[in-house]
């Protein structure tokens, strides 16, 4: 079957920041002064929040090809016969080496994210894999969990590129095992953004078999998350929860032709637009949400036939289209005057059904 276009919202990626955070002093002074984000220009970014795992705004993206190779010349090693020596030694330093191919990691997979390149995720894949040599769950839990996580969210990221299940089983194994040390107790902020990185690869997943138990999974994961989340710490996260969870339960309702799980959809995206108002988030982000449940409320309406829902549904593609133009991004603009035409064709039918 062919799911409903929707539009899922990505939380900033911490463990990018921190990454280069620890990398940048490796630069110099000229290269890390372009790691400032440009401030000083005044255009919304509607695409914000929206690109992918591998998004964060606290540093300019422009550092990541500085600070790949300066990663990697530290950890360059060409062995006994070489010139080259590693600055960063595993044997002389081994933790100090295991979470610089972290670090490495995580810039591979930005730079992969951007240029769309399978290769630089399994570069990626590779860093975290060497970090795990050093890193184990009995002596050094904690910083096996951080590798844990970023091992699946590039696993994630690698299958939503090739539309790929080996990647996003890996992915969940991955996540799973960071759970074993990250406690909703312990570690709340990470045991949360694991449990929604969870619900994420498990709805990818569901979506390329067509398979209601991953759905099921990925419902229960971004639930479980909402438990360690609130609007005043979290705003952005809660909002992409209830969001992310909602399209999880639309196609799903779709893939059963359930107009319960469609409506309960629609209550999920309700929460997620309450949220991005009450907190004043972006405009786009509120956008997305509406979007989302109007679509949704369009299969609704076609699944049951309703008219009056239909009517309800073109109007409000209709007050999208007119009244936010500016905060949709192309394709989403194109969608929603599609998904109003769809609306408006519904209802015609059946008005012409009763006449």
């Amino acid at each position: 079957m062919n799911f409903s276009t929707l539009y899922i919202i990505f939380p900033p990626n911490r463990a990018l920041e921190r990454a280069i955070a620890n990398s940048i002093g490796l630069l110099s002074a000229e290269a890390a002064a372009a790691a400032a984000p440009d401030t000083q220009v005044a255009v919304a970014d509607n695409f914000r929040y929206t690109r992918g795992n591998y998004e964060q705004h606290r540093y300019s993206a422009r550092i990541y090809e500085s600070l790949r190779e300066a990663l990697e010349a530290a950890l360059a090693d060409t062995g006994d016969t070489g010139e080259t020596t590693a600055k960063i030694s595993r044997a002389r330093e081994p933790l100090v080496w295991a979470e610089t191919q972290n670090n490495l990691g995580n810039i591979l997979a930005a730079l992969g994210q951007q240029r769309r390149d399978a290769t630089l995720f399994e570069r990626a894949i590779l860093c975290f894999g060497k970090a795990l040599e050093v890193f184990n769950q009995e002596n050094s839990p904690l910083e096996w969990a951080a590798t844990q996580y970023n091992l699946g969210t590039a696993n994630q990221s690698l299958g939503r590129l090739q539309e790929a299940t080996a990647p996003l089983k890996i992915a969940v194994d991955a996540y799973t095992n960071a759970l074993l040390v990250w406690t909703r107790d312990n570690s709340p902020e990470d045991w949360m953004t694991t449990l929604h990185q969870l619900g994420a690869t498990l709805h990818t997943w569901g979506k390329l078999l067509k398979g209601n138990r991953q759905f099921q999974k990925s419902v229960v994961a971004y639930k479980n998350a909402l438990a360690a989340l609130d609007a005043d710490n979290y705003a952005l996260e809660l909002t992409a929860t209830h969001n992310n969870r909602a399209v999880v339960l639309h196609h799903f309702g779709e893939s059963e032709e359930n107009a319960a799980r469609l409506k309960e959809a629609i209550n999920s995206y309700e929460l997620a637009l309450t949220v991005s108002m009450e907190q004043q988030l972006p405009i786009h982000v509120a956008v997305i949400c509406r979007v989302n449940r109007a679509t949704a409320q369009n299969v609704l309406a076609q699944l049951t036939n309703d008219a009056v829902l239909a009517e309800e549904t073109a109007d409000e593609f209709e007050v999208i289209l007119e009244c936010f133009p500016h905060a949709l991004q192309p394709l989403c603009l194109k969608h929603c005057e599609e998904q109003k035409k769809k609306a408006q064709a519904q209802l015609q039918m059946n008005n012409s059904q009763v006449g």
